[in-house]
């Protein structure tokens, strides 16, 4: 045998090893992201029944997160969920105004932090046996990026007018407007793909430890993964969640922010 197709017999029967752990994760019978046959057909688009199920339960989770944190708020005697939630936004908060001033940093403030909550809980909800991350699917970190892209240019052109924000394109000479397009395209695509690899990678991995763990650790249509890996996949998901608003406030603050008068 060569060494060619000894090198796909071998990825071939990983591939096979991970679908068998996908099916033995798949407790509920959700539609798994390559099973395109049964994809939801809407209006011409086909969509992935799992990412939808999956991104419905992180909103119904965002919801519940806010509505715990909030349900009896105290200035004088703040409970537990309402003092994480304060020093959540205080610390996003100094990131957001010190970058965009105080003007454009309170109208971004509010889709800052629901970002970073968001995302947070779509990418712990793929360390849970039986669920996935809707990041893992970069669909959905694309919906997220151009959420970004229509942001900045919005704040762009409130900022500098329609004038304004298309002549950045021709500065510092007119032939970088080549450059700054290239960057404009680049700019959306980097953004989904560094939150969507990082996710996705982090759960191929944990469904080749999956894999190779006995079947006795088998728990709740899943099997116990290395609690090391999961341990720094929870750090990888929030750090990633934090990496997205980070860009998001840079991007923004580079079409818009050194407009704001209140920023200095």
């Amino acid at each position: 045998m060569s060494a060619a197709a000894g090198a796909a017999q071998a990825a071939g029967e990983h591939h096979d090893m991970l679908h068998a752990v996908e099916l033995e994760l798949n407790y509920w019978g959700i539609p798994l992201f390559t099973d395109y046959d049964k994809y939801w057909n809407i209006m011409g688009l086909s969509i992935s029944p799992r990412t939808m199920i999956m991104t419905w339960i992180a909103m119904a989770l965002v919801l519940l997160f806010a509505w715990f944190c909030t349900r009896n708020l105290n200035i004088r005697r703040p409970g537990k969920a309402q003092s994480t939630f304060e020093l959540l936004w205080q610390f996003l908060g100094e990131q957001v105004f010190n970058n965009l001033g105080n003007k454009l940093g309170a109208a971004m403030m509010p889709i800052i932090v629901t970002f970073f909550i968001y995302i947070a809980f779509s990418n712990l909800l793929g360390l849970i046996p039986t669920l996935s991350s809707p990041t893992a699917d970069k669909n959905t970190t694309f919906g997220l990026a151009l959420i970004v892209v229509l942001l900045i240019h919005f704040h762009g052109l409130k900022a500098n007018g329609v004038g304004g924000h298309i002549g950045h394109y021709f500065q510092p000479f007119k032939p970088f407007v080549v450059i700054h397009l290239i960057e404009e395209i680049a700019r959306p695509v980097t953004l989904a793909f560094r939150l969507y690899g990082n996710i996705f990678a982090g759960e191929v991995l944990i469904a080749v430890l999956l894999g190779l763990i006995n079947i006795n650790a088998y728990v709740f249509g899943g099997f116990i993964p290395s609690v090391i890996w999961l341990a720094f996949s929870v750090f990888v998901g929030m750090v990633q969640a934090f990496v997205f608003s980070m860009l998001t406030i840079a991007y923004v603050s580079q079409f818009a922010a050194h407009h704001d008068a209140d920023h200095h």
